[in-house]
């Protein structure tokens, strides 16, 4: 391995990852040094990068992932599936027969976790301490009529798809969605991503911090955004009154130590590379936690063209995100999930890499263009022959 002691850029990269330490610190060498980011990248089950940079950052630090959550929430969802636990095609008002109203009665998991079922909000919205609790989520959307026909269309549920996801599991396992991961994947693979961080590991986290930009920049970026009660605005939580705070929103203990199974997550960019790699190669002396088959039905794409949330930027298979969309460089069965403040987490089982990545700044207009940078560099490292 090669050591790094720069004092802007620290950690570790195996012989040929240089070009990612280059990368990394050019990305750095851009940003405020003050908030940081960690990049860490496994191939084929081994890792081969460790970094990080920023005022306080460590590889140890841990902070908010806002939607990186959801990987791991349907990892969940992947090993019950896998057990016959739970079938993707089932109505979910056959465990939830309270869901079976306004046109809900024939949603699946399968809709939901593709976000088809037109639940991604509710009237009214949902305050900062509702949406920390999937239970009090899911009591508020089982009465809620679909924002569009179940199946017709797909539009990105930002803060709520889990609260379903999680009710289901509820009723079916008698545990929560938070419960089994910790059970089945975080614990016995060792991984450094929490949903529901625990008392004792406070003092590892950092809080999130708002982008940098002046009062005119804000002022316009704000007024060319759609309204409260649109779609977008529903699916992000800006019809509550107050619109939703997403600073405040994971900076808030309560958050952390339900663990939120949307975007309630805490974690490093070594738990989130953690995760995909022991999800297809094995971690930590374990076992890959999926078999090919379910790695195979989870990273289909399912809902592709306009997302109704978020436009262009949509594109899911089954849960996850379609990285192999977003990146044209990975297979096509890359899959993953991105987070509002900047972190990045995928797996391409072709190429062999898993790669986890975290920042403390949210970038302005939720633009990360430093996405494409770093794992292009990781892709060129992993294949070059």
């Amino acid at each position: 391995m090669l050591n790094i002691s720069r004092t802007d850029v620290h950690g570790t990269v195996a012989d040929g990852f240089e070009l990612v330490r280059r990368e990394f610190a050019a990305v750095v060498a851009e940003q405020d040094g003050h908030a940081g980011s960690q990049l860490a990248v496994y191939a084929h089950g081994r890792q081969v990068v460790d970094l990080w940079a920023g005022q306080q950052v460590n590889g140890d630090t841990l902070t908010g992932v806002y939607s990186s959550t959801k990987g791991a929430a349907t990892l969940v969802v992947a090993l019950l599936v896998q057990e016959g636990i739970l079938q993707l095609d089932q109505p979910v008002s056959r465990h939830w027969p309270e869901f079976a109203v306004a046109g809900k009665d024939a949603i699946t998991l399968r809709d939901v976790l593709t976000h088809r079922s037109g639940v991604m909000g509710v009237d009214g919205g949902l305050t900062a301490a509702e949406l920390a609790d999937d239970q009090v989520i899911a009591a508020r959307l089982a009465g809620q009529r679909p924002y569009w026909r179940p199946g017709s269309a797909y539009g990105y549920g930002g803060f709520v798809t889990f609260a379903v996801v999680n009710e289901v599991i509820r009723r079916v396992t008698g545990q929560s969605l938070q419960q089994v991961y910790e059970e089945r994947i975080r614990a016995p693979y060792g991984l450094d991503l929490y949903l529901g961080l625990p008392e004792g590991e406070e003092g590892r986290f950092l809080p999130i911090q708002w982008w940098l930009a002046t009062p005119e920049q804000e002022a316009a970026f704000w007024a060319n955004l759609p309204g409260p009660h649109s779609i977008m605005g529903i699916g992000y939580g800006l019809n509550s009154t107050p619109p939703l705070d997403q600073v405040a929103f994971v900076n808030t203990r309560t958050v952390r130590a339900l663990g939120q199974a949307s975007a309630g997550g805490v974690g490093s960019a070594r738990g989130l590379a953690g995760l995909y790699a022991a999800a297809v190669w094995g971690r930590n002396g374990q076992a890959p936690l999926l078999k090919p088959d379910t790695v195979g039905e989870f990273s289909m794409l399912h809902s592709t063209g306009g997302d109704l949330v978020r436009g262009d930027q949509g594109n899911y298979a089954l849960g996850f995100q379609a990285k192999g969309l977003r990146y044209g460089f990975l297979s096509a069965n890359a899959f993953g999930h991105d987070g509002s403040a900047g972190s990045e987490a995928f797996a391409d089982p072709r190429s062999g890499i898993a790669l986890g990545y975290t920042r403390r700044r949210f970038g302005f207009g939720w633009s990360y263009p430093e996405h494409d940078r770093l794992a292009t560099a990781v892709h060129r490292a992993a294949t070059a022959s």
